[in-house]
């Protein structure tokens, strides 16, 4: 192989890889290419996606709202009941010390 023929196997050879690469990336790049469509669908899911959270964090508020309120209640039942209970306690130490005096009058 002389001077000029190993100058063409090269020339085609670098050619050959030229041509591969080139197809390659314009295949690439036709299959990974970003459409238009494809865009106006992500920015119609972002949109969806932060309603989506501004709801959710409008529902936790009110969760939290509601849960601070029944809290409170809870808590003036509790006080209530245990108002209740005390007042309760006395009445059975009244009637045991009235029955008592009752028995203690009967019996004398």
């Amino acid at each position: 192989m002389d001077r000029s023929e190993f100058i063409l196997v090269t020339t085609i050879v670098l050619f050959v890889a030229f041509a591969l690469g080139w197809a390659s990336y314009w295949l690439l790049n036709r299959f990974t290419r970003v459409t238009h469509s494809d865009m106006s669908e992500l920015d119609r899911m972002a949109q969806a996606l932060h309603e989506a959270e501004e709801t959710r964090d409008a529902a936790i508020w009110q969760l939290r709202q509601r849960e601070a309120e029944l809290q409170g209640k809870l808590t003036q039942a509790e006080a209530e009941l245990n108002a209740a209970m005390e007042g309760l306690r006395a009445a059975r130490q009244d009637a045991d010390y009235m029955r008592r005096r009752l028995e203690e009058s009967g019996a004398g």
